[in-house]
């Protein structure tokens, strides 16, 4: 079995459907097709039930995916051994400045023990360039917020993060439990600068065009809140200042955390970065429904959320 068919068989595998499969592999589909009966005939089994209701693993087949991903980290590791031996093994990552994220820790502890002889270099970028340079080749791989355009990039989601809107603790909002985006009509929000990523600066002015103080920075839009009462968003993770509060918007979309890259890119750095990113923040989210489940069947124990945070306040 050759590796590129065994990654063409995981694409399939994770898909479960050969037309985005082609497409995240950046090939047409019959060849594709070819190859995952190529590989069938070569293991002597059916991998996948194809049928008019789509397409699914047969027993077979979801051993050989287990399989897959074993032989595919160790390939994997076995070139970024070679290349960190030989001194050549780095790989740029951009963080978008938009405060600290407990998921950055974790995931920084697990690539060093995926790959403790690797120098990391990081790229933190300011909240004009999403991307984190990525489309401009200044890093290898960003970890940042969407949505932005993703010509050429390949995308993936880690995780989703309700909004709210950044108020001074004396505006007559400050005190609502939630609002709606129609409530901040009238506002001056915070904006960025001209030629930002046209998506994200609709994402983050809800949709409408906005007036306001152009900003760069997280600090730049918690500043602008608290000198000129200006309304701007930031995820509900977020704490802010002691001056201000966070009301949660129940009528905006989540905002995203994702992981980016260049189309076609087969750095095993970059493949490693991904797979440790993805399980990082997914082992996070499991923990986080366990501690919820458990909040929630103990009434003694409430959960600190905004509005009790605000409430403190």
């Amino acid at each position: 079995m050759e590796l590129r068919t065994l990654r063409y068989f995981v694409a399939v595998a994770e898909e479960l459907h050969f037309g985005r499969a082609a497409m995240r592999l950046h090939m047409s589909q019959p060849p594709l097709s070819r190859a995952i009966k190529h590989l069938e005939a070569d293991v002597g089994a059916v991998l996948f039930h194809r049928s008019a209701a789509g397409v699914t693993l047969t027993p077979a087949g979801a051993v050989l995916l287990d399989e897959a991903h074993s032989l595919l980290e160790q390939a994997d590791r076995a070139r970024v051994r070679v290349a960190v031996a030989c001194g050549a093994a780095t790989i740029t990552v951009g963080i978008l400045g938009d405060s600290t994220d407990p998921g950055v820790t974790r995931l920084a502890a697990a690539y060093r023990r995926r790959h403790p002889g690797l120098e990391v270099r990081i790229r933190e970028t300011d909240l004009t360039d999403p991307t984190c340079g990525v489309r401009a080749g200044l890093v290898d791989v960003a970890l940042t917020r969407g949505p932005f355009d993703e010509a050429g990039l390949t995308v993936r989601q880690l995780r989703a993060d309700s909004v709210g809107a950044v108020l001074r603790v004396d505006d007559p909002l400050a005190h609502r439990d939630r609002l709606k985006l129609a409530d901040l009509a009238d506002r001056r929000w915070f904006r960025f600068p001209e030629g930002t990523d046209p998506m994200w600066q609709s994402y983050w002015n809800g949709g409408e065009s906005r007036e306001g103080p152009v900003v760069r920075a997280v600090q730049e839009c918690l500043q602008a809140v608290l000198w000129n009462g200006t309304v701007g968003m930031i995820p509900l993770g977020h704490v802010p200042p002691e001056e201000l509060v966070v009301v949660p918007l129940i009528d905006m979309a989540p905002s995203l955390v994702v992981v980016a890259w260049n189309e076609g890119d087969l750095n095993p750095l970059i493949r490693s970065f991904i797979q440790v990113a993805t399980a990082a923040y997914r082992d996070r989210a499991l923990r986080g429904r366990r501690m919820n489940h458990t909040d929630s069947a103990s009434p003694e124990r409430g959960e600190m959320t905004f509005e009790n945070l605000n409430r403190t306040r």
